[in-house]
């Protein structure tokens, strides 16, 4: 299998048997535990490398431990963080926490999706998607931009943009039209009512029981009212470029951190095409962005694969993403 040879050729004395601080490995993780744990059993069963993982909270989505990893710059006790999205990752190589590696560890994945400085990368991806309930109405690229210009909204949800993939949907957006611009937009959502609530997977009910025509949301969470025979289709939401808005899990090495070498072989498991045909094939349906064999895809990821080619880089969106949450906290928190 090529993992294994891979991890072998890159460290076989990892793979014996023995003990210190080698045989060890802390993760930061934002990705959901119901997905991580059992690719990180699988690289422990692999390797012999006992994996301390921390899990975010769930309120503060990725941010939590972005801002952890940064309070402990001085001192690293992470070796990789494993985030969900990418802006927070970009975030950290601007503070100088992640360590260069080799290119080819990263050669798998598409240019638009890695580091070119080779500090971070990303693999198995989500969308932002318009969810549209089909009972409500048409599910066609003419009927949601018909929809979004109308004078009343409240037929449609998206989540509160503080966290997660929301935020940096609108970063994506302040790095294309500006802030002044996102700020006019983001306005005009609210007063024409649209419905606001406190996550992606609330949005994906709402649609689902048919409490709003339609909302905006990421793949994982339309997947799951798919899955529960919910009358519901999506779309991607597209730039004025023609563009999506792709938003990969994330890897990278922090710089100085206590076990770089366990954390090498583990990033290049992760970036491996068995781990992203592995998240392809799971509820989420993550979308593989290296070459994987096409025929082990579900038949609806095939469809997202070309979708996610479109996908837009994410380092302008990066560039933005301070001011856009800070615009935003002060907007809903008044701090």
């Amino acid at each position: 299998m090529v993992i294994i040879i891979g991890i072998a050729c890159l460290a076989p004395w990892l793979l014996k048997s023995g003990s210190g601080p080698a045989r060890e490995l802390v993760v930061y993780c934002a990705h959901d535990s119901v997905f991580a744990d059992a690719i990180i059993q699988k690289f422990e069963a692999q390797t012999g490398i006992v994996v301390r993982v921390r899990y975010d909270e769930e309120t503060n989505k990725s941010l939590g431990l972005t801002n952890l990893l940064i309070s402990e710059k001085a001192k690293p006790r992470c070796d990789v963080f494993w985030n969900n999205q990418t802006l927070g990752t970009i975030r950290l190589k601007q503070e100088g926490l992640l360590k260069t590696v080799d290119p080819a560890v990263y050669a798998r994945i598409p240019r638009q999706f890695k580091d070119a400085d080779h500090q971070w990368a990303g693999f198995a991806a989500r969308l932002r998607v318009y969810l549209v309930n089909t009972d409500r109405m048409k599910a066609t690229e003419e009927h949601i931009n018909a929809a979004l210009k109308s004078d009343s909204l409240s037929n449609a949800a998206i989540a509160v943009p503080l966290f997660g993939t929301t935020l940096s949907h609108y970063a994506v957006l302040c790095d294309q039209i500006g802030l002044d611009s996102l700020k006019a937009w983001h306005a005009s959502l609210r007063l024409r009512g649209i419905r606001e609530v406190r996550g992606n997977g609330a949005v994906k009910d709402l649609v689902a029981e048919g409490a709003c025509d339609f909302g905006i949301t990421d793949t994982d969470d339309a997947f799951a009212a798919i899955d529960a025979g919910k009358p519901v289709t999506m779309l991607p939401v597209r730039l004025d470029s023609g563009q999506t808005i792709c938003l990969p899990n994330s890897v990278a090495i922090l710089r100085n951190c206590p076990h770089p070498e366990a954390a090498l072989v583990f990033i290049q498991f992760l970036l491996s095409a068995e781990i992203e045909l592995a998240l392809a094939n799971s509820a989420s349906r993550q979308i593989p962005l290296g070459p994987v064999d096409i025929s082990q895809l579900p038949a609806d990821v095939r469809e997202l694969t070309k979708w996610a080619a479109d996908g837009i880089p994410l380092d302008g969106a990066a560039s933005h993403h301070p001011e856009v949450l800070k615009w935003l906290t002060s907007e809903y928190t008044g701090q």
